[in-house]
C-alpha cells in the first residue's frame, strides 16, 4: 500500500499543476527587480512607437485579418508574418534576455497599442493579444499597470509558468503606448 502512495506522489503533484494555481509574489517582485531594468530600453520604446505610427488606421476587421493569418501560419513552412516579427532586431535583443535569465524567463513578448505583436523571443500561437486580460489589464489600465496571471501549462512553450505583464509607458510623453508579457518558469519561483 505504501509502495503505491509513493508511485502515485508524482501524479498528484502534476495534477494540482493541471489546475491553475496563484502565482507567487516572488515573479512580480522578479519582473519589478529585474525586467524593469531593460523593459523601458530605447530599442524597446522605438518599436512600439515605429508600430503603433504603421497601425495608426487599422481596423479590427484588419486585425482579425492578421490573426488569423498568423494562426495559419504557425506550423507551416512559409510564414512571412511570424518571421517578420521575430526577425527584427527587438525580438533578438527579447531572445537574448530569455537567454541570459538562466531558464527563469520562457517566453517574452511585446504588443503594441492595439494588442498585436511588435516582437517576440518565439513563436506566439496568435498575433492579436488585445483580447486577452494580459493586455486589456495592462494597456487599458494604464501607467505602472501590472498584471500576474495564474500558472499554468503553457502550449507555446510546454513549461508551467506564470505569465507577468506590464504596460509600457513612453518617457517622453506619459503615454501608455504598448504592453510586454514575460512567461516565467514557474518551478524557479517556488
Amino acid at each position: 500500500m505504501f509502495r503505491n502512495i509513493l508511485m502515485a506522489a508524482p501524479f498528484m503533484v502534476a495534477a494540482g499543476f493541471a489546475q491553475a494555481i496563484e502565482a507567487p509574489p516572488a515573479m512580480k517582485a522578479f519582473v519589478e527587480n529585474d525586467v524593469a531594468v531593460w523593459a523601458n530600453e530605447a530599442a524597446v520604446m522605438d518599436a512600439v512607437r515605429a508600430q503603433n505610427a504603421v497601425h495608426a488606421d487599422m481596423t479590427q476587421a484588419r486585425i482579425d485579418a492578421l490573426d488569423l493569418e498568423w494562426r495559419a501560419q504557425v506550423g507551416s513552412d512559409a510564414k512571412p508574418l511570424i518571421d517578420a516579427v521575430l526577425g527584427n532586431p527587438l525580438s533578438a535583443f527579447l531572445k537574448s534576455q530569455v537567454d541570459a535569465s538562466g531558464g527563469q524567463i520562457t517566453e517574452i513578448f511585446v504588443m503594441d497599442a492595439h494588442g498585436l505583436n511588435v516582437a517576440s523571443s518565439g513563436i506566439t500561437s496568435d498575433y492579436w493579444q488585445g483580447d486577452e486580460a494580459k493586455f486589456q489589464k495592462t494597456f487599458l489600465a494604464g501607467t505602472g499597470a501590472m498584471f500576474v496571471d495564474d500558472i499554468e501549462l503553457d502550449e507555446s512553450t510546454q513549461t508551467y509558468l506564470g505569465q507577468v505583464s506590464i504596460v509600457l509607458t513612453d518617457p517622453d510623453t506619459g503615454e501608455v503606448i504598448g504592453a510586454m508579457t514575460i512567461g516565467l518558469n514557474a518551478q524557479m519561483f517556488f
